[in-house]
């Protein structure tokens, strides 16, 4: 009988490469933006077009960001709930009760 706790072989690999594409996605985004500043440069002939696209690309990269903290955040408060981990919690607030005596 198979043990279900047990994690997925390629876990750590999927983390490792989910960390690494956010560096990717803002590298990215930004190239985007900036080829759709190029694009609007191109069909308007008005230079400062191409700086709409830089703050399009920039602000899709700091969304990506967000995103990644929001999904990290996440998981870090589930893991704060997993009761392998409240034993640490408790012996310090317990710690912190006894010193306000």
């Amino acid at each position: 009988m198979a043990d279900h706790t047990e994690e997925p072989k390629f876990k750590k690999i999927v983390d490792a490469a989910d960390g690494l594409s956010l560096g990717i996605s803002m590298v990215v985004a930004v190239l985007i933006g900036i080829g759709i500043g190029l694009l609007l440069k191109q069909w308007t002939g008005a230079f400062w077009t191409l700086w709409i696209g830089v703050v399009i690309g920039i602000g899709a990269a700091v969304n990506n960001v967000y995103i990644a903290y929001r999904k990290q955040k996440a998981s870090l408060d589930e893991l704060a709930k997993d009761p392998r981990y409240r034993h640490g919690r408790e012996i310090k607030a317990q710690e912190d009760e006894d010193d306000d005596y």
